[in-house]
């Protein structure tokens, strides 16, 4: 079994893997202040809440887009497992044309390992999380770029506190696009125009690509996203879990 660690900018998501499946999944609150000692203890009770024996895990992998708390994640988790983790090379291997392949994000990078592993190209993978991140894999199964914006909780966290009569509101799909109150109003902007905004960004992806594609979503918001979209959208919530098994077996097995 590994344990490999998803280093977001708002939740590390821990995972427990053994043989590609994954026996547990986990999240802990991405902090910068915390030391490799807090976040070592923190790391060790999850486990242990889960009865996850710490001396089972052969190795570690960490991916992270977080560099400030890197050196001391690395150290929390050697000082719960033993082992030092793998870190990333790089662009693992993928075919890359982009203006400066050094700036492709950790997290890109697994997106992409994994949906190439499992789905033909050409692919689109959305990823929303703190950014929502929408990018293409065309069908020589080349990342050749895509885009980036605000996500969800961000667009509102900005709409409440630089508005005077807007409130914080719960991400739930309204009833109709026209909203008969400022909440519904407000959740038919959020859910169902960030759902438009997804299928009109795939409408111009695959005009520009000249084909379909196979379109994948991942991330704590997509679920809630792609219900309302148009398009044939997969969601898988494991899918950088999963990518960080691959990772973890290609350098071993080096």
């Amino acid at each position: 079994m590994i344990l490999a660690l998803d280093v977001g900018n708002s939740n590390i998501v821990i995972g427990c893997i053994d043989d590609g499946k994954i026996i547990f999944d986990g999240r802990l609150t991405t902090n910068h202040s915390k030391t490799d000692m807090e976040f070592a203890v923190m790391l060790k009770n999850i486990l242990t809440i889960n009865k996850i024996d710490v001396n089972s895990f052969e190795g570690a992998i960490i991916s992270s887009v977080v560099p400030p708390i890197d050196k001391a994640l690395r150290k929390a988790v050697e000082l719960v497992i033993g082992k030092q983790p793998i870190t990333l090379d790089g662009c693992e291997g993928l075919k890359v044309d982009l203006d400066d392949p050094s700036q492709l994000g950790n997290d890109l990078v697994v997106g992409a390992v994994t949906v190439l592993n499992e789905f033909p190209p050409p692919i689109i993978l959305i990823d929303m999380g703190t950014a929502t991140t929408i990018f293409v894999i065309d069908k020589s199964g080349t990342y050749i770029g895509g885009a980036i914006m605000p996500g969800i909780m961000i667009s509102q966290h900005a709409l409440s506190k630089e508005t005077s009569l807007l409130p914080s509101i719960s991400l739930e799909a309204p009833k109709s696009v026209i909203g008969k109150n400022t909440i519904d109003a407000m959740q038919s902007g959020a859910i169902l125009g960030n759902a438009s905004m997804i299928d009109g960004m795939i409408d111009k992806i695959e005009a520009e690509l000249g084909e379909k594609t196979t379109v994948v979503a991942t991330g704590g918001l997509s679920k809630s996203i792609i219900e309302n979209c148009n398009h044939d959208i997969i969601y898988d919530a494991d899918l950088l879990l999963r990518g960080l098994w691959i990772i973890y077996k290609r350098h071993t097995e080096k």
